[in-house]
């Protein structure tokens, strides 16, 4: 793909998935060309790193790219693009921005305090950007996925607390507005053409849209994530108390009430007054991630009234996640629904072992949902080799 054309393909609504992978697949790739998947967004941070965080080196104190990182990375995108699939690329961390996951489960906020940590961060970018635009198979870098400067200082949703505490922390650390230009700025003097996804505050919502600024470039997306409630759509803490759409929580462990298509469209209202205030269009909107634990109750009804809204919208979307690695499978839809792990998965999973072999991925009612929307099964095709 040349240079010139990648923002091109974002002219039309792209249908993709998330990856949630520990360790690079070829065979997840030629999976996801079967599927007929327009794009994959690709999450590297927890691949088998050469040094402290994959990429970065140490994200402690940046300096220059680590080469064997990179070399694994960019077999990837070879397997990806010959197997037809697009991708975008995300980093969960950043320099002074360690993943949670990978930060003995800390917030890593030092990157939204201290201004050398931002400069460090533009230049693991710009030096990635260097060694990937030529890439063909790259259609976007998300230089930051779910960015949450807000809660390191306190701030758990966009109240008017949080809205006088915005006011206050303009052109500091703490604003990500300027971050997000800042870090465009940086990639463009390096790399006039890739596109460019930004996530915006707590930890890219729908609903803290109204504190985006768009930035000063025509070749930029503008991302959020799963609308739902939380509590709702993760297994762990629904423990059956809430389904789409008839259980859902008003608030925190709150009482539920009864949700339609157009109540759950209300949580994406911020977006879609961000574009009409800023005359974004609606192929440079993106739901880059959305999910719901399969397991639970009001999966099949959230994903297709998801699917609807988005489509009708014109805008992209990627689902969360495709063919999951590791032992977490709540999020593997090809696993029906009710099915439980058996005793040789969970031993694999107990003595380090790949338990792949073990997932029976096949055909169900929930998965049809999201396989039907892809270009090569929008008719009959039922079938996606393990």
């Amino acid at each position: 793909m040349s240079d010139a054309s990648k923002i091109g393909f974002w002219e039309k609504q792209r249908k993709g998935a998330n990856q949630q992978n520990e360790r690079h697949r070829p065979e997840w790739y030629r999976a996801a060309g079967e599927l007929g998947l327009d794009y994959v967004r690709i999450l590297p941070d927890a691949w088998p790193a050469d040094s402290r965080d994959f990429l970065i080196g140490n994200a402690d104190n940046f300096a220059a790219i680590n080469e064997t990182d990179l070399a694994l990375l960019i077999e990837a995108l070879n397997e990806a693009e010959s197997n037809g699939i697009k991708v975008v690329l995300a980093m969960a961390s950043l320099p002074g921005a360690r993943w949670k996951q990978l930060n003995e489960n800390q917030d890593d906020g030092r990157l939204w305090r201290d201004e050398r940590y931002h400069e460090q961060a533009f230049n693991f970018w710009r030096q990635l950007a260097m060694r990937l635009e030529k890439h063909p198979a790259i259609v976007a870098y998300n230089p930051l996925n779910e960015p949450h400067p807000e809660k390191v200082f306190g701030f758990e949703e966009p109240d008017e607390n949080f809205s006088q505490w915005f006011q206050g922390i303009q052109n500091t650390p703490a604003d990500l507005n300027r971050f997000n230009q800042r870090m465009v700025e940086s990639i463009r003097s390096v790399d006039a053409d890739t596109p460019i996804m930004l996530d915006g505050w707590f930890y890219a919502a729908p609903q803290a849209f109204d504190f985006n600024h768009p930035v000063d470039d025509d070749k930029v997306l503008y991302a959020f994530h799963n609308p739902g409630p939380w509590q709702m759509v993760t297994y762990r803490v629904n423990k059956g108390r809430y389904a789409y759409p008839d259980r859902v929580p008003k608030w925190w462990n709150g009482p539920v009430e009864s949700w339609t298509i157009d109540r759950l469209a209300e949580e994406i209202n911020a977006v879609q007054r961000f574009a009409e205030r800023y005359e974004i269009p609606s192929h440079r909107i993106i739901a880059s991630e959305f999910w719901y634990d399969r397991r639970l109750e009001g999966a099949a009804a959230y994903l297709s009234d998801l699917i609807e809204i988005y489509n009708s919208r014109g805008w992209h979307w990627a689902f969360y996640a495709f063919r999951g690695g590791g032992s977490w499978t709540g999020l593997d839809y090809e696993i029906a629904p009710d099915h439980k792990m058996d005793w040789h998965y969970w031993q694999a999973v107990e003595q380090g072992k790949d338990p792949e072999q073990f997932k029976p991925r096949g055909m169900n009612p929930l998965w049809k949902i999201l396989q039907r929307q892809f270009r090569k099964n929008s008719k009959s095709q039922d079938f996606i080799s393990p």
